[in-house]
């Protein structure tokens, strides 16, 4: 069976090609560059399924000139199904799939790789050392043990998160419309409404998908309701957060730190070499000039065992999608 590979880097081609060759080379992948998009759809002619990542765009028109190529099935490389045009999917026939828990761990230790880089400045301090810069004035770190720790979506990487920073004597608190059980009983975790764990935490991680409910989560009233010099973190989804009232509250001071894997508009900065160009994206320029932020291309996913673990799920996808069934992680559809 074929299959189209959008937003193909040589990474994807690394792990995919080597879950393909384990099981006896089923499937015949095209490796496409391009992000999808109505053009580069066409790229995907003869294929049965189309291998996608987290920015591409599989709204109604894409996935349209995708059935046109012969395309049923789209297996989305990632959690999240937030680009994917759902009810168009439906009307298409086209079934959706995608990779629910690769690796929680990976993300998890990202975050906390943020909030540690952020308290104790290691950004600033390598920058230093580099240049032969050996003062401490401007690195004056946070002790993490006694902090209280606010975890905004407690599935398996909030909870990875938690088990993290409960290793690191924090205090927890979470919210979340299912809390969980084992959390309290394990870790002590208090769930509390969103605007108490807002107004008590000193940082703040963002680890659910992106929703109606969720898009824009932190805007300028939940930033005011943090306490000042608070420090938040979004290794989820960008739109997630308010950008220009995030950059607000930076400049006024009353954010103290921000750490971010994840950029509403990163669909044309993120996973590409940009550095010959000059940066287009104004809002994301001003990012960067805040010396108390701290921002990753999207990398949290981006180990060694996660890429096993995606490559793996895919192909499940596939054999299942092959031999006549519903993938093993389809994505619900609306009907008609």
């Amino acid at each position: 069976m074929r299959v189209a590979v959008f937003s193909a880097k040589p990474y994807d081609r690394r792990f995919l090609q080597m879950a393909n060759e384990a099981v006896g080379s089923p499937y015949h992948f095209e490796w496409i560059e391009a992000q999808l998009g109505p053009r580069s759809a066409l790229q995907a002619a003869g294929a049965r399924a189309a291998c996608l990542f987290v920015n591409d765009r599989a709204d109604a028109t894409a996935l349209a000139a995708l059935h046109e190529q012969g395309v049923r099935l789209v297996a989305l490389r990632c959690a999240g199904f937030n680009n994917v045009d759902l009810a168009a999917a439906s009307r298409l026939g086209i079934a959706v799939a995608r990779v629910p828990a690769y690796a929680p761990e990976a993300v998890a230790e990202h975050a906390a790789a943020l909030v540690l880089s952020l308290s104790r400045r290691m950004h600033k301090a390598y920058a230093r050392v580099r240049e032969g810069n050996f003062a401490l004035d401007g690195l004056l770190g946070l002790d993490l043990h006694g902090r209280c720790v606010g975890i905004i979506g407690t599935g398996q990487i909030g909870l990875a998160f938690a088990r993290i920073m409960h290793g690191f004597g924090c205090r927890l608190l979470a919210h979340d419309p299912a809390p969980s059980q084992d959390a309290i009983r394990r870790l002590g975790i208090e769930y509390r409404p969103l605007a108490e764990l807002l107004a008590d935490a000193d940082i703040i991680s963002l680890h659910c998908p992106l929703t109606p409910a969720t898009n824009r989560l932190i805007d300028a009233a939940a930033l005011t309701r943090m306490k000042r010099g608070a420090m938040l973190i979004n290794t989820s989804r960008g739109a997630m957060l308010d950008t220009t009232a995030v950059i607000a509250a930076l400049k006024s001071g009353h954010l103290g730190h921000l750490g971010l894997d994840v950029y509403e508009e990163e669909a044309d900065l993120f996973f590409e070499d940009l550095s010959g160009t000059v940066l287009q994206d104004d809002v994301f320029a001003r990012l960067l000039t805040f010396p108390n932020v701290l921002i990753t291309g999207h990398q949290g996913f981006f180990t060694e065992g996660a890429m096993r673990a995606i490559a793996a799920t895919t192909l499940a996808n596939l054999d299942a999608f092959a031999a006549g069934r519903a993938p093993l992680h389809a994505v619900p559809l609306p009907e008609g």
